[in-house]
């Protein structure tokens, strides 16, 4: 006969407390489940949008099984908080009678949860961490802080969590924000906030616990104006998509720069050298001219017809209500739909003085009068922002009329075609064009302002794709997450300052993450020694991980490939996931020897399994994406793979800094001088 379970056993209790709570979210959902709306609505119109909202409102009461309902617990010292007990997770779940069994993570009384300690302890006397395996509770971890015989000590479980392997897309980090992230997350909607942060720190996480809080603080004025998470890429967003769902956040738009500036196919490519004019801050006045160059002043006197009588209106006076519009300098198709209104209120003062008594309905008649229309073509024509790029790209005088005094002659060379397109849907378009043709429509209609965007891997925007997140934003706020030592494109922002100048908020606050949780210590100081290198005066990150991880360089004797398989058959024998990174032109050669060993691989941004955790990158797509162990391959590959040597330190850093918990090179080249220690010195 087994020993009874003593009920005075603390893990005891708090298993009980997680089954009654996974009850009690149970018995909310099936509440929202039942909902009968069928005389509620007093259309359908009602009748889907509400439709809509319970939806989500039940997604969100999800109950996922290897997600914790609650990873922490306070309890407050009287008076505080009537000495109550709060068990901290990722959503509210109350019972029956409407009182509280798991507090949101983000709610003002959880916040001590992260910023507690001896030294400021917040009213709190204990914090408990638990721990779980598999989705069941399975130990737990007390920390007195109101107890001075205590020593403050690392907590085991919070280490063990930020180490765990990880199988799948990134998961969230409520169990595990530190203080210093804490703060960034819980900043106020009305300011931009860049968070500067090198491999590990954490910044993806924090940008995206950021709008998760800010919906919880500001949900009715955000669920009016919209938010939105920018990624360098499809993958990236893949690898990301499941933490704001995770969090009960189901209506966070994601999408990459090239997304939002989709207004034609992109079917070419750039030289660098083109790119790097093409993505200049000063291509916008280039755009601004060329499109105002479409304005010409009247010549002739306008005559409107309205019955029997006749309306003149002299040239010099409709001369002065077209210089009065582009002075004005707003939107050009704005002022274009203006113009017929500010010349049919000029017939509209003539009738007046004839002794009429013209109203609104006889304004909007005239403006539409053939006449009056014809002025409008003729001064002010449309403008279609794709065929104005176009003609800048191919039209060497045009472009020289409107470049002038704003880009040189080389620079205006790199830009024109050498054999111009006929028209907007034959031409070979490149990314950079489709964010000069956003920045030509926005000159012609205001582009719709969300309340706030985080923008993630910041550093590699050109000033004119900074623009163009800018206007996304431009009454709402931002989250600008990068590290200027990732900077992996030829036109990568060298400072914050400039970077935030060209986004429209040069007032933003920048805050710096120092503190690695996730990157080994052994790989982020083998690292760092490429820094003095490609970002002088940069901070290395600091490692706090008690863990140094795995590290391993293997010089090849023959081809590395091999050598490779090798190395990723040992990191399979791990738990984890697993990513081989290779220089993008390495890929070809690795997939056949994956393929002839027998080894499945997958792509990055497919999602990895218990079954299949080997996956294949290549080093332009590998920021932001981490991996348990990381097999690298041939680094003087990477390097070489770009155009100009800081460059490719710089996509080497991004490849080298993926590991959470190994990081194996495998080379025959010789491995860059930059990464002897004797060089990371100079």
């Amino acid at each position: 006969m087994s020993a009874a379970v003593p009920t005075d056993d603390p893990l005891v209790r708090e298993r009980s407390h997680l089954s009654a709570s996974r009850a009690a979210l149970r018995a909310m959902r099936e509440e929202v489940e039942a909902l009968d709306i069928k005389d509620v609505t007093a259309n359908w119109v009602n009748s889907i949008v509400l439709e809509r909202q319970i939806e989500d409102r039940i997604k969100a009461l999800a109950d996922l099984a290897h997600t914790p309902l609650f990873f922490g617990r306070l309890d407050y010292l009287p008076p505080a908080q009537q000495g109550q007990r709060f068990y901290i997770g990722r959503r509210h779940v109350h019972d029956a009678h409407g009182d509280p069994m798991v507090i949101d993570w983000r709610a003002p009384v959880s916040q001590p949860y992260y910023q507690a300690s001896k030294k400021d302890p917040r009213d709190v006397g204990l914090r408990r961490r638990f721990g779980y395996t598999g989705g069941e509770l399975t130990a737990y971890e007390d920390e007195h802080l109101s107890d001075p015989s205590e020593l403050e000590r690392t907590s085991r479980l919070l280490q063990a969590e930020i180490e765990r392997p990880r199988v799948g897309p990134m998961r969230d980090i409520v169990a595990t924000i530190q203080p210093e992230q804490d703060e960034i997350v819980r900043s106020g909607l009305s300011g931009t906030l860049c968070v500067q942060g090198g491999p590990g720190t954490g910044k993806t996480a924090v940008g995206l616990h950021r709008v998760a809080y800010l919906l919880y603080a500001h949900r009715e004025r955000l669920a009016r104006t919209g938010t939105l998470v920018i990624g360098p890429n499809r993958s990236f967003l893949q690898y990301i998509e499941q933490v704001l769902p995770a969090l009960g956040e189901l209506e966070v738009r994601q999408a990459t720069v090239d997304d939002l500036v989709a207004h034609v196919e992109v079917r070419g490519t750039d030289e660098a050298a083109t790119a790097v004019v093409k993505g200049d801050a000063r291509m916008a006045e280039v755009l601004r001219r060329a499109v105002r160059s479409h304005v010409t002043l009247p010549a002739e006197p306008l005559m409107v017809v309205r019955g029997s009588r006749r309306w003149r209106v002299p040239a010099y006076e409709l001369e002065e209500i077209v210089r009065e519009l582009t002075e004005r300098d707003i939107r050009y198709g704005a002022a274009r739909e203006a113009l017929p209104q500010r010349i049919a209120h000029a017939v509209l003062v003539r009738m007046e003085q004839a002794g009429e008594a013209p109203d609104d309905r006889v304004q909007n008649a005239v403006a539409r009068n053939a006449a009056v229309k014809a002025v409008v073509k003729e001064c002010w024509p449309p403008v279609d922002p794709a065929k104005l790029v176009l003609r800048l790209l191919s039209d060497p005088g045009f472009l020289a009329e409107h470049a002038a005094g704003v880009l040189d002659d080389e620079e205006q060379k790199l830009l024109l075609w050498a054999k111009p397109a006929r028209s907007v849907k034959t031409a070979k378009w490149s990314a950079a064009d489709a964010v000069l043709i956003d920045e030509a429509t926005d000159l012609v209609e205001r582009t719709h302002s969300l309340g706030h965007v985080v923008l993630d891997e910041a550093q590699d925007l050109s000033p004119m794709q900074y623009r163009a997140v800018g206007r996304r934003c431009t009454t709402g706020s931002a989250t600008v997450l990068g590290d200027l030592a990732q900077g992996t494109t030829p036109w990568a922002t060298r400072s914050w300052q400039s970077a935030l100048a060209h986004l429209g908020k040069p007032e933003a606050r920048v805050e710096e993450l120092t503190a690695g949780f996730r990157v080994p210590s052994e790989v982020i100081a083998y690292a760092s020694r490429l820094l003095p290198h490609m970002a002088p005066g940069l901070a290395p990150v600091e490692s706090v991980r008690e863990n140094p991880g795995a590290f391993e360089i293997r010089e090849a004797a023959g081809p590395s490939e091999p050598a490779v398989v090798t190395a990723c058959a040992d990191a399979l024998g791990h738990e984890g996931s697993i990513g081989l990174i290779a220089a993008d032109a390495r890929i070809a050669p690795l997939a056949e020897a994956l393929e002839a060993a027998g080894m499945p691989y997958l792509s990055p941004g497919e999602e990895t399994t218990a079954e299949s955790r080997l996956t294949l990158v290549p080093a332009s797509l590998a920021k932001g994406l981490e991996y348990d162990y990381v097999v690298l391959d041939e680094p003087s590959a990477v390097v070489d793979g770009e155009p100009d040597e800081r460059t490719g330190l710089r996509r080497l850093y991004v490849a080298l800094t993926r590991a959470v918990s190994g990081l194996t090179i495998v080379h025959t080249a010789p491995l860059p001088a930059q990464l002897d220690p004797v060089a990371a010195r100079v």
